[in-house]
């Protein structure tokens, strides 16, 4: 998981037309393509609007330069949890059926409707456009630009300076861990060889476990002290530069505003 972290960062080094945007444009476009998707009705012409959202997806998606191998991924670690989550719905009644035809039942007082897998392929449409977005998003944009994007468009200081930090140590705290990683491996310990006596891994896996929280701990005093040395206090917050938008900031800014508020509107009006 450390290794998916740094390989995440990594992409989001890479020179391309989508990279190079101004973070706020790609926070605002992802946003919106998010709340157009969300907004469409439950009702079939959602697959129309699914598929003009993510055809649009495709497009920004190329225009970075990543390999599509690399969404897959990242959308292979999000699917099982909140694909099993959708799986559920198929046994359930929702609010937005009046009426449901059981198609065949599994147990006895277990029944799957035909209404409630309609509406659970919508909403996993939905997720996965949604989702798609977000993709894009982090995996184009560093995320000391988001932060300082996100504080452009109005994020309290308060929360900066903790994203912030968040960001910064998330980072140091991943070098530790993979350094104790590689002390384990030279010491020819696997956590997971079922070679050794279970109580004797579980044991060495505490051991583990508590010197990396000590680390933190003795890690976060000596920032604290030196924060304080260089005048650090209540009222001290992160510095964000003033940074004006160019004109391909702005021309994408529109098209990304208007493609999804398009589809979101042409595919809820009544037919």
């Amino acid at each position: 998981m450390i290794d998916d972290l740094f390989f995440i960062e990594k992409q989001a080094y890479r020179q391309s037309p989508f990279h190079r945007l101004d973070a706020r444009v790609k926070i605002l476009a992802a946003f919106t393509a998010i709340i157009a998707m969300v907004a469409v009705p439950y009702s079939p012409t959602v697959y129309l609007a699914g598929a003009v959202l993510f055809l649009f997806f495709s497009v920004l998606w190329g225009l970075s330069g990543l390999p599509p191998r690399i969404y897959l991924q990242r959308l292979a670690l999000i699917l099982p949890l909140w694909g099993t989550i959708i799986l559920f719905q198929i046994f359930l009644k929702n609010p937005y059926y009046a009426e449901f035809h059981p198609v065949f039942t599994l147990l006895p007082g277990i029944h799957v409707y035909a209404e409630s897998v309609e509406f659970a392929l919508i909403l996993l449409l939905k997720f996965v456009v949604s989702v798609s977005y977000i993709i894009l998003l982090s995996s184009t944009t560093r995320m000391q630009d988001l932060l300082e994007g996100a504080s452009r468009m109005g994020l309290p200081p308060e929360f900066s300076l903790t994203l912030g930090m968040m960001i910064r140590y998330l980072f140091v705290f991943g070098y530790m861990f993979r350094k104790i990683q590689h002390s384990l491996a030279t010491r020819c310990f696997d956590p997971f060889d079922s070679h050794l006596p279970y109580w004797y891994r579980l044991r060495e896996m505490g051991y583990t476990i508590g010197t990396f929280f000590v680390r933190s701990y003795e890690q976060g005093e000596r920032t604290y002290t030196a924060m304080l040395c260089r005048g650090y206090g209540r009222h001290s917050h992160v510095f964000v530069a003033k940074k004006p938008l160019t004109w391909a900031d702005w021309a994408f800014l529109a098209v990304g505003i208007a493609v999804p508020v398009t589809a979101a509107i042409a595919f809820s009006l009544p037919r």
